[in-house]
């Protein structure tokens, strides 16, 4: 696959006003290890595998467990993700696929079971955040590093 461009150099200040709103979820007091699932969970199901590649090695990095990461397309149906983050990563389905849900009333209430209003609007920004970067490197087909020890054989 072949790159179509860099956003960060033909759009550096679009680009920096995105990362400014990365920086306000990461000062906003959610936890990293959520934010890290809510931003993989949302990369699988858009399909990114430059975000996929990107916070998988992110959450390991910052101490999540491989198990927890190969299960977390199956999270409903496994017991290692807490309420809290179910509420988390239902919310970020329910969002991910708003044409298909718009965000019903019943998921809202789930997150407000977890989750206080000041978390609820970031959690909420986070995930709008990680389905426009998803949609910026598909769109632009970012490459993800490579790391030659684990590339496919041609």
């Amino acid at each position: 696959m072949t790159p179509r461009m860099n956003i960060f150099q033909v759009a550096p200040e679009g680009s920096k006003a995105m990362l400014a709103v990365e920086a306000a979820i990461n000062q906003s007091g959610l936890e990293h290890s959520l934010a890290e699932l809510v931003r993989l969970r949302a990369s699988q199901i858009n399909g990114c595998a430059f975000c996929i590649h990107m916070h998988v090695k992110d959450a390991l990095k910052n101490g999540e467990s491989d198990i927890r990461i190969h299960l977390l397309d199956g999270w409903r149906d496994s017991p290692l993700f807490t309420d809290r983050e179910r509420a988390a990563l239902n919310w970020t389905e329910a969002l991910t696929r708003i044409a298909k849900t718009h965000a019903p009333d019943a998921d809202y209430a789930l997150l407000q079971s977890q989750f206080d209003e000041n978390e609820i609007a970031h959690l909420t920004l986070l995930i709008g955040a990680i389905n426009l970067w998803n949609r910026v490197q598909i769109g632009l087909r970012a490459v993800h590093p490579v790391d030659a020890s684990v590339a496919a054989v041609a």
